[in-house]
């Protein structure tokens, strides 16, 4: 979510500044401050275009253009940024997850393990005190054989 809010912002910033270009520039050439809004040139508010000379207002525009072209590498430059940041915590939770399978295949593990002990110390048990028919040791065997294969199953998941 965290994401999401900060594209967004990212976003709306980037569109207030192209909003921002499109309608006048703030240029400053010769070290006086000027304001281009489509081809007129203003200083102070006023039209002074007609009174440059062409070299002035090529001098300007090509500082414009300047500007223009370098927002445009940083607005590309942090949509790169934004990319990377959404590919890297694409890759954070791709690894989160993996370590979670890794960690809940570790604990189906540990438990069938222990129901497998458990149930060949019954077994033992059982079989010690000659309680088992031919039929009950039979069952149990399968029994023991599908907790094993229960905890090699784990074990190659781990």
């Amino acid at each position: 979510m965290k994401f999401l809010n900060k594209t967004i912002f990212i976003t709306f910033t980037i569109f207030l500044i192209f909003c921002n270009t499109a309608i006048s520039q703030e240029v400053i050439s010769n070290g006086t401050a000027y304001e281009v809004k489509g081809e007129a040139i203003f200083k102070n508010g006023e039209d002074i275009t007609e009174t440059l000379t062409l070299k002035e207002r090529e001098d300007i525009l090509a500082v414009l253009e300047a500007k223009i072209k370098e927002e445009k590498l940083a607005e590309i430059a942090q949509k790169r940024a934004i990319k990377a940041l959404a590919k890297a915590e694409k890759a954070h939770k791709k690894a989160e997850k993996a370590l979670k399978k890794k960690k809940d295949a570790h604990k189906d593990f540990e438990k069938a393990s222990k129901k497998l002990k458990d149930a060949q110390e019954k077994y033992e048990r059982h079989k010690k005190k000659g309680k088992l028919s031919p039929n009950d040791e039979e069952k149990w065997l399968k029994k023991i054989k599908d907790l094993q294969e229960d905890v090699e199953k784990y074990k190659k998941r781990m």
